[in-house]
């Protein structure tokens, strides 16, 4: 058994620890309330822009844009969103084991795929798994601006102009409540009417566009479409790892609460024998004199 001393430095080693989870766990609370309200705030844009996209894509459209029409896939290219920070429990792990699986889907049908690495531990990760990273985003803070993400969007869009890329994914953590995250598989392009069957889900409606060439309207529409679902996606994550941090670091307050208690229960019993040897010592001793 440890000595009362070593216990009791233990003891304030934990405690040491113990201030420091706590205050990270009110700072993230403090950051995700304001997380979350620039998620809300971006949200009625990229759903707005998402229905029209989609309901273009489900109607009569003259001129077949690229970003509407199917390849066939020979390579794919997807963003993984993470964190630039860690201490947020599984909320990037799972974000790559929903791209592993996703990675994997493609590998096993011959399906050449390349990374696009938006935080630092997305970067990171991809550079120890290994395979080409067309693009990368990180130190983006608390409040990323869109420019800070043009960049890399560009980069993945001009390759799929180009035929480099047949199809254009996203992963990232959605937002569910402050308890729970999930990451989920977006594709970006081509986009897909939302019923899946592409001849059945034509519907009758067409567009009058101005000026008479719609590839100049469709081009701008589609990619502002792509880059406010990134856009999207990044504030979305930021707001779950904030989340994610706050709880991780609520478990780890209690949990070092719960050591210390331990530890204290350890120290009183290492006590309590060490003062009853020396009433034992003070007792022979003095029944042999």
């Amino acid at each position: 058994m440890a000595s009362g001393k070593e216990i009791k430095q233990q003891i304030g080693s934990i405690k040491n620890t113990q201030k420091i989870t706590n205050a990270m766990q009110m700072v993230a609370a403090s950051k995700m309330r304001r997380a979350q309200d620039r998620m809300a705030a971006s949200q009625p844009y990229a759903k707005k822009i998402r229905e029209v996209c989609y309901h273009t894509a489900e109607g009569q459209v003259d001129s077949t844009h690229p970003y509407l029409a199917k390849r066939d896939l020979k390579r794919v290219g997807i963003i993984v969103v993470s964190s630039d920070r860690g201490l947020c429990g599984g909320l990037n792990v799972n974000a790559f084991k929903a791209a592993l699986g996703e990675i994997k889907g493609y590998r096993d049908q011959g399906i050449d795929v390349a990374y696009c690495g938006i935080g630092k531990k997305a970067v990171s990760f991809f550079r120890r798994y290994g395979g080409e990273v067309l693009a990368s985003a990180s130190d983006l803070g608390d409040a990323p601006e869109l420019n800070d993400l043009l960049g890399s969007v560009r980069v993945l869009l001009d390759a799929y102009d180009e035929g480099k890329l047949d199809r254009i994914v996203i992963v990232s953590n959605e937002f569910v409540n402050t308890m729970t995250q999930k990451p989920v598989v977006r594709q970006l392009v081509p986009l897909e009417p939302r019923s899946g069957d592409e001849q059945a889900s034509k519907m009758p409606w067409t567009y009058d566009y101005e000026p008479d060439d719609p590839t100049v309207i469709l081009n701008e529409l589609l990619t502002r479409y792509v880059e406010s679902q990134v856009y999207q996606a990044v504030v979305e994550n930021i707001a779950c790892e904030q989340s994610a941090r706050m709880l991780a670091m609520k478990n780890a307050t209690d949990n070092a609460g719960q050591i210390i208690d331990d530890l204290q229960m350890v120290y009183n019993k290492a006590r309590q024998a060490a003062i009853t040897q020396e009433i034992s010592e003070i007792v022979g001793g003095a029944a042999a004199v």
